[in-house]
């Protein structure tokens, strides 16, 4: 499959399994419209499923690692090395995703999409391997067009895997020291803001830090002029392979009718790549929680996002699309288990 076949296939939602749960909420035991966003969440929903009772049994979290090159910039407090550690600290169920995908019933799915090492061949770890990592963006484009298409694809065929085996929700997760820094790029580059606007802690930068940090940013911009109109182009000179995969992953789901929990900062960047090149990927997506990154806010304004949690998170992994599925099961299981004023025989409304 190509990519344009990918965002070809992606169906707008079905307007009649809107319109059916619409109704049954209304009918539900409770003052209309008074379970607020959950009753939003699970209209929304059905109209992504094409069912007005949908059910959300096989919960999958993927997890996409890959380097960068700018990491030589000196823009994380934390070294490259890292990176694969805590791959096989997600493969070991020791990660904070590992922890809250169990408590939410969900699967974890790692995939190598560029870490800067030769990983050993694991059962649970998915190789999707295109390079040892990007190149220093600051320096040139951190992928050629062709590694960025062959990413986004290769994030699809993960989740087109997944739901062989059952995929009724994806969250979407990362790991990659430094990926704040193509995010923040990714960003600026797509809205046009400034990246003072955008750049943010990280894991940790000091005040200095920040500012070395946007610097990098405006001069990878600078350096590669990617083209805000084309989000593969924006993809390709400033972003990274797990950025790529988790954009081509939501693809595949919007493609397959699967709705999509964005964690944060890392994952709602590979969001805008995916809107970019498919905006009829927008209704697909929810926004898991608010980012203590400071761009964030500027990223879910463009995609029209409103975040379902505010909790101060900026961890990744997924952590924070883990709890916005528990909050999506939660909704569509009260539009479908709870009675209405007729079944339970309650009088309704006058």
């Amino acid at each position: 499959m190509t990519l344009q076949d990918l965002i070809s296939a992606i169906p707008p939602l079905d307007e009649a399994a809107m319109a059916a749960a619409r109704e049954r909420q209304d009918q539900l035991t409770k003052p209309q419209g008074s379970l607020g966003r959950l009753e939003e969440l699970s209209i929304r929903i059905a109209g992504i499923t094409a069912q007005p009772r949908p059910a959300l049994r096989h919960k999958v979290i993927t997890v996409m690692a890959g380097d960068h090159g700018v990491v030589a910039e000196g823009v994380s407090a934390f070294p490259q090395e890292v990176t694969p550690q805590m791959v096989f600290n997600f493969l070991n169920g020791g990660a904070a995703i590992n922890v809250l995908a169990r408590h939410a019933g969900a699967r974890v799915v790692v995939v190598d999409m560029g870490v800067a090492a030769e990983l050993p061949p694991h059962p649970g770890l998915v190789d999707k391997k295109i390079a040892l990592g990007t190149a220093n963006m600051a320096q040139g484009p951190a992928m050629t067009r062709e590694q960025a298409e062959q990413a986004l694809l290769a994030g699809a065929d993960v989740v087109r895997a997944e739901l062989e085996k059952g995929l009724d929700i994806l969250g979407t997760g990362d790991m990659g020291i430094g990926n704040t820094t193509p995010s923040a790029a990714i960003a600026a580059a797509i809205t046009g803001r400034d990246p003072a606007d955008i750049v943010g802690r990280g894991t940790g930068l000091d005040d200095a830090g920040v500012q070395h940090k946007i610097e990098v940013v405006r001069r990878a911009l600078a350096v590669n002029q990617p083209n805000p109109e084309d989000a593969l182009d924006v993809l390709g000179k400033v972003g990274g392979f797990e950025i790529a995969g988790l954009a081509g992953g939501i693809l595949a789901a919007a493609a397959n009718r699967v709705p999509v929990m964005v964690d944060g900062f890392i994952s709602t960047a590979a969001a805008m790549i995916a809107v970019g090149l498919a905006p009829a990927a927008r209704p697909y997506l929810f926004s898991a929680h608010h980012s203590q990154e400071q761009g964030h806010g500027i990223m879910l304004d463009w995609l029209g996002l409103d975040p379902l949690l505010d909790l101060n998170l900026r961890l990744g992994e997924g952590s924070g699309a883990a709890l916005g599925i528990s909050l999506a099961e939660a909704a569509c299981k009260v539009l479908d288990e709870m009675a209405t004023f007729a079944e339970a025989a309650v009088a309704g409304k006058k």
